[in-house]
């Protein structure tokens, strides 16, 4: 009797395991799936997929070097999840941030990384060409800096004529940096927050949105000290908090999938 319960036990745990290893992981992370979970993953539907772009830069002495890639890859994530035919491709880390030599905007601090702009678009390009070849038909590019908008937009419109007949498309969707930098600051500056303390660099809006997805982020001990232009500063962070930060982090994904759901209709 003993023995007949234990190899009942024992094919209980095998069917469990089994069933398991035929589940795909909850992910919705490209790099975090194999391949044949992949395959799987588009023959169900999921023939959407995020480009999360972010960028190496300096971002004032209280936030770390990779803000804008740690932010694009969590905010990519709840988009996915939101739109749930969605998948997000590994994080594009090295963008166009200024010239080496005489250094220029941000390759005036140690720690920013540049490519030249015409490297950079390839980069986007071949990605979204191997994401195609594989089944994807609606390419976002999610692009969390201001600097590389116009050449998101140029490389989706250059993809977009070659492959019109296709069906494949690139989306360079302006909602997800508009709601980042035009309407999240608006809803702070109605909240009784001045321009100047909201900022456009490492100030109030920049700092309050890294709290709320990774308080690692930010060097919160680092705050208190006078916001300085020449420390790389554009705004005051001094009154950050991930409470103000949520509410940037909930408009950036409400506008961006319904944006999205919106590009993607097959008419």
């Amino acid at each position: 009797m003993i023995i007949d319960r234990l190899k009942w036990l024992c094919a209980l745990v095998v069917l469990a395991a089994t069933a398991a290893h035929a589940q795909p992981p909850n992910t919705v992370f490209l790099e975090e799936l194999t391949w044949t979970e992949l395959r799987g993953e588009l023959a169900a539907g999921k023939t959407t997929i995020l480009i999360p772009i972010g960028g190496t830069e300096q971002n004032g002495p209280a936030m770390v070097l990779g803000k804008h890639n740690v932010r694009v890859k969590l905010l990519a994530e709840r988009i996915a999840r939101s739109l749930g035919n969605a998948l997000v491709a590994p994080v594009l880390a090295y963008v166009a941030e200024g010239n080496i030599d005489p250094p220029t905007a941000h390759m005036r601090f140690p720690g920013t990384i540049t490519v030249p702009e015409p490297v950079f678009e390839q980069v986007v390009e071949s990605a979204a060409h191997s994401l195609k070849h594989h089944g994807f038909r609606d390419i976002v590019l999610l692009g969390d800096h201001g600097g590389y908008q116009r050449a998101l937009r140029a490389v989706a419109a250059r993809l977009n004529r070659a492959w019109a007949a296709d069906g494949a498309r690139v989306h360079a969707l302006p909602e997800y940096y508009h709601a980042a930098e035009t309407e999240y600051p608006q809803l702070l500056k109605q909240r009784g927050y001045r321009a100047e303390e909201i900022g456009i660099h490492a100030g109030l809006a920049d700092t309050s949105l890294a709290l709320a997805l990774d308080p690692h982020l930010v060097r919160t001990e680092r705050l208190h000290a006078e916001p300085r232009a020449a420390d790389g500063v554009y705004g005051d962070p001094r009154r950050a908090s991930a409470e103000l930060g949520r509410l940037g982090v909930d408009l950036i994904v409400a506008r961006t999938v319904e944006a999205i759901r919106k590009a993607t209709v097959r008419r």
